[in-house]
């Protein structure tokens, strides 16, 4: 099967045929229908991450949002069957630690990244193998759309979780969300579904276009606002019930607790660059002052994903409309490439290998 591997950091990904995988025990190997380009893909191809373990070893295949069938399984997988359509998290969880036991496996004590390990190659490739099947792939339901799931394995669900399970958003309520690339035009999408009032915040107007497109209610291009926290105070009736930073950079946090009104709620959700290396000077004191919440927030539990399913059946979200474009596994290495300059809109999917 062809695979696009990670050579040297910051280098085009080399496309390369490799040996398809094989199941493992408890494994299944998904024939990817679909793979999202998500911006995680990039911090592993520039070689970050290094400070919470997960930047990827040279050799890697990455890709970490696949959808696709099921064409084999291992001897002790007894949920998931050849011929099934999933979606696989990019958080692989084990099934068996005191997290997983508890309803929390997207913080399983053993996670394993999906292509950011050694242990799990990923999905920019023909085949992908799934570890603990029976607990990593979800069902899809029946008649959607692989290429509409694919960003489900990481940006919608991140998104979705953030947004319905972490945060405490009430319809009606004031959102902020900085930065709108594939995770914050879910959010944006996501908090319209759920009957808040959203203020989208980027750097460019196409981004914002989209926005508005997925539901906000406002826009603040950030290049142009000389105070994108007053901005956002000024639209959100004083300040943002709860804001989001999508991005992760030290900028976009600060903007997005400063964006907050009184016992305000903060969402992280971007994770950080090389320039911060995991760790954002914060305004403390106004978050004491203020009661202002800071709030992590990492994946989703597999198990949850039917919340998503039952919404998208009623017309309520569309995962698919967060998708910009479709293209070929050869593309991959110029997709990556255009983020160094926020360059890719919503949702990049792979879907010829």
């Amino acid at each position: 099967m062809r695979a696009a591997i990670l050579k040297a950091y910051g280098e085009p990904l080399e496309i390369e045929e490799v040996d398809a995988p094989e199941p493992s025990p408890d494994g299944a190997v998904v024939e990817v229908e679909a793979c999202g380009i998500c911006r995680s893909d990039w911090h592993g191809w520039r070689g970050d991450w290094d400070w919470v373990g997960a930047k990827p070893p040279l050799g890697q295949i990455l890709g970490h949002e696949p959808a696709g069938k099921v064409v084999a399984v291992g001897d002790e997988v007894t949920r998931v069957s050849e011929g099934d359509r999933v979606a696989v998290p990019f958080n692989l969880s084990d099934g068996t630690c005191p997290e997983c036991r508890t309803g929390h496996s997207n913080v399983c004590e053993n996670v394993v990244p999906l292509g950011f390990a050694e242990a799990a190659p990923g999905a920019f490739a023909g085949e992908v193998h799934v570890p603990v099947a029976d607990q990593n792939a979800v069902a899809l339901p029946d008649g959607v759309d692989s290429v509409d799931m694919a960003g489900l394995g990481c940006r919608f669900m991140t998104a979705f979780h953030a947004l319905a399970h972490r945060a405490d958003l009430d319809p009606g309520d004031w959102i902020a969300v900085h930065g709108c690339g594939g995770v914050g035009l879910s959010a944006v999408h996501i908090a319209d579904a759920l009957g808040a009032n959203v203020v989208a915040v980027d750097l460019t107007d196409e981004k914002l276009d989209e926005a508005v497109e997925l539901g906000a209610d406002e826009t603040i291009n950030a290049a142009e606002a000389d105070d994108v926290p007053g901005a956002v105070r000024a639209l959100a009736d004083g300040g943002a019930d709860v804001s989001v930073d999508a991005l992760g950079i030290a900028e976009t946090c600060r903007n997005s607790i400063l964006s907050l009104g009184r016992r305000g709620q903060h969402v992280q959700i971007g994770l950080t660059t090389q320039e911060e290396e995991g760790t954002v000077a914060l305004p403390t004191d106004a978050m004491v002052m203020q009661e202002i919440e800071f709030v992590g927030s990492f994946g989703m539990q597999p198990t949850r994903y039917d919340e998503i399913f039952r919404m998208v059946e009623r017309g309520k979200l569309d995962p698919g409309a967060v998708v910009s474009e479709t293209v070929s596994l050869d593309d991959v290495p110029d997709r990556l490439a255009a983020m160094d300059d926020f360059g890719t809109v919503g949702i990049p999917v792979v879907d010829e290998f």
